[in-house]
Formats: C-alpha cells, structure tokens, sequence
C-alpha cells in the first residue's frame, strides 16, 4: 500500500472526535460542577481564611481549585480516552486506514488540552465574578481596606490561568507518554499522579539534598530536575507582577518538555502492538 503522507486535517478531526468523547464523559461534568460549586461558595469559607485577607483567600482558594482539579481531570481524562480505544479495539480500526500512529496520539493530546483549557477558563471566569462581586460589597462596607492595597489583580489572574494550563499540557504529555508503553490504564493513572508530585515537590529535594552534602543523592536530585518541569516556576508571585518575557520563557519552556514527551510517546507506541 502506498505511504500517505502526515496530515494535519486528519490530526484535527482525531481531536474533534475526542473532544467530543471527553463532553461525552460524565468525570468532566462531575469535576467542572464541584469545583464550580466550590469556587463560587468559597464566600460561604471565610472565617477558615485563618487571618488572611478576604479576597485574597478566595483567590488562593480558586487557584488551589484550578490547580487540584484541574490535574485530576487532565491525567484521568487522557488514561480514560486512550485505554477506551485500545480496549473497544477502534484504535485498531483508525489505524488499519491510512491513519499514522503520530496522528493518532497527537489527536488524542490535542484534545484533551484543549478539554483543559476550557475548565480553566471557565474556572478562572467563576472565580473572577466571585471575587468581583465580593469586592464590590467590600468596597460599600470599608472602603478604606481596599484603598490599602486590597483590590484584587484581575491581569494576574488570567495569567495564572494560562499558567495553570500550561502545567496541565505537560500533564497530558507524561500520562500520554506512560499510556503509550503501559497495559493498564490504572497504572497510568497511578503514574501521572505520581509525575504530579514530582514536578511539584522535586525543586525542594534538590535543594534539601544539596545541602546535605550527599554526593550520589545530590547527582539523583539533579538528574530528576532534567528529566521533570520544575512546576514551582508557574507559581505567580506576590502582587501578580508578571513580565511579558517571563510568561514567554515559561511557554517555551513548557512546551519544550510537552514536545520531548509526545516524541517519546510516539516513539514507544510505534513499538507496541494495539
């Protein structure tokens, strides 16, 4: 048979298709709906804000929101989405077309970021009308605490978003990269959740072991923080005073990892037999 060549129509519609499987699934409604519901009665939790500011609270609380739920969502969705079609046997038929396999897995990726960017957008948008809202009642109340540097940095919220998205996409890449190689989609979600950690926690090991002085941990440490995105350098800082540069490099360096794990999983699926 002859070779057809990649297209990128055929990536689009692959998407498309597993953009709808994802709506389709009732984990998507049930995460968007709690964390919706939890962001937008964050009010209600006020009195745990154990002495921070009020609107500051809710704001960490529905980044927290975005961040949780949002990491749950994107690695179970894409185990979910790639075992169903190794398990129904479709992936089988899709790829006995003239389907490549780099398609095939660039489609499924694409569709759950894009899945991705939707929950937080629309998560961001809760909770920007929550904090609006309640900014507004405060400013009736006491006016001056706001004049105080109380008022809340709409920019840096969207830009958190972006943030929180991009860490998303290189969640997908990693559980997609496990799923090309794995056999069951338990244990691809056992090892997403377990990259979640890493790329959360592996900066602060390597300085915990630098400063213990231990060669061999200290080489480990270094070797991690290669081969894993260091998540901590998405956090916004205080105040939300974010460059233009800054939020550039941290794309580019987002989607560098994305790229190197997506190869990869198109790598070891061409090995595999579906």
């Amino acid at each position: 048979m002859k070779r057809v060549r990649f297209s990128v129509a055929r990536v689009g519609l692959i998407a498309a298709v597993t953009l709808r499987e994802a709506v389709r699934q009732k984990l998507v409604a049930l995460l968007g709906l709690i964390a919706m519901g939890l962001v937008a009665g964050v009010h209600a939790l006020r009195d745990f804000n154990f002495g921070a500011s009020e609107l500051k609270f809710i704001a960490d609380f529905g980044d927290g929101a975005v961040a949780g739920f949002g990491a749950a969502l994107t690695i179970v969705l894409m185990a979910q989405l790639f075992f169903s079609e190794i398990e129904n046997r479709t992936a089988l038929t899709l790829l006995a077309k003239p389907v490549w396999r780099t398609e095939f897995l660039l489609g499924k990726f694409l569709g759950v970021i894009v899945v991705a960017a939707c929950f937080c957008a629309l998560l961001t948008a809760t909770l920007a009308v929550v904090l609006w809202n309640r900014e507004a009642a405060l400013v009736l109340e006491r006016p001056e605490g706001l004049v105080a540097g109380g008022a809340v940095n709409y920019g840096a919220l969207w830009i958190g978003a972006w943030l929180h998205w991009l860490k998303l996409v290189l969640l997908a890449a990693g559980t997609l990269l496990v799923a090309s190689f794995a056999q069951t989609q338990i244990y691809t979600v056992m090892l997403g959740f377990t990259g979640f950690v890493i790329c959360h926690l592996q900066a602060f090991a390597q300085v915990a072991y630098g400063r213990s002085g231990a060669g061999v941990m200290t080489v480990a440490a270094t070797v991690i923080h290669g081969m894993f995105p260091d998540f901590q350098l998405f956090t916004v800082g205080a105040g939300g005073e974010w460059s233009f540069g800054v939020i550039a490099r941290l794309t580019v360096y987002a989607a560098g990892y994305a790229a190197v794990a997506v190869g990869l999983a198109v790598y070891a699926f061409r090995q595999r037999e579906v």
